[in-house]
C-alpha cells in the first residue's frame, strides 16, 4: 500500500514512458525493507508515533512555526496557513537527533520536514506544494474536518 506521497510522486510520472521505466527498475530501492532500511530504537519509534496521535495535524521540521530554521519548513508552515490551519503540533528535529534521523526511517521518506494528517503520513514540502496548488490538499482537510467549507460571496 502506498502512502499519499508515494501516490502522487506515482501520479507525477503517469504517461511518461521513460519515467515508467525508470520508477519499475528503482522502485524496490524505496520500500522500507530495502537494505538500506535500518531498524528504530523502540524508544524513537515511540516518540514518534505519540508525536503524531497527539494532535490531527503534527508537522516534523527544522525550527517552529514561529521561527522556522530552513526555507522547506517556512514553505510547509506558509501552506497550512494559506488553508486556514493555525495551530498544529510541530516537532523541532534540530532538538533531537534520534528524532531527526529516525523519522526519515519511520516514514521512508528522505527529507524534512514532514507531514502527518490524522496519524497519516502525507508528504513532505515538495508534494504540500503540489497538492496545495491542484487543490488536493483542501480536499483532503476538508475531508478530514480540518477546515471548514469557504463560501464565497455572490459577486454584485
Amino acid at each position: 500500500m502506498f502512502s499519499i506521497a508515494s501516490r502522487n510522486f506515482l501520479a507525477a510520472f503517469k504517461g511518461n514512458t521513460l519515467n515508467r521505466a525508470f520508477l519499475k527498475s528503482n522502485l524496490t530501492f524505496t520500500h522500507p525493507a530495502s537494505s538500506f532500511y535500518r531498524l528504530l530504537s523502540t524508544e524513537t519509534k515511540g516518540k514518534i508515533e505519540q508525536a503524531i496521535q497527539k494532535d490531527s495535524i503534527c508537522l516534523f521540521m527544522k525550527g517552529t512555526p514561529s521561527f522556522p530554521q530552513c526555507g522547506f519548513s517556512r514553505a510547509v508552515v506558509a501552506i497550512l496557513q494559506m488553508q486556514g490551519i493555525e495551530a498544529f503540533h510541530h516537532v523541532n528535529v534540530l532538538e533531537e537527533d534520534d528524532i531527526r534521523s529516525g523519522i526519515k526511517e519511520f516514514s521512508s521518506w528522505p527529507t524534512i520536514p514532514q507531514l502527518y494528517i490524522k496519524g497519516e503520513f502525507i508528504g513532505g514540502c515538495d508534494i504540500l506544494m503540489t497538492m496545495h496548488q491542484n487543490g488536493d490538499l483542501e480536499k483532503l482537510l476538508l475531508e478530514k474536518k480540518l477546515v471548514e467549507p469557504v463560501e464565497e460571496s455572490p459577486s454584485s
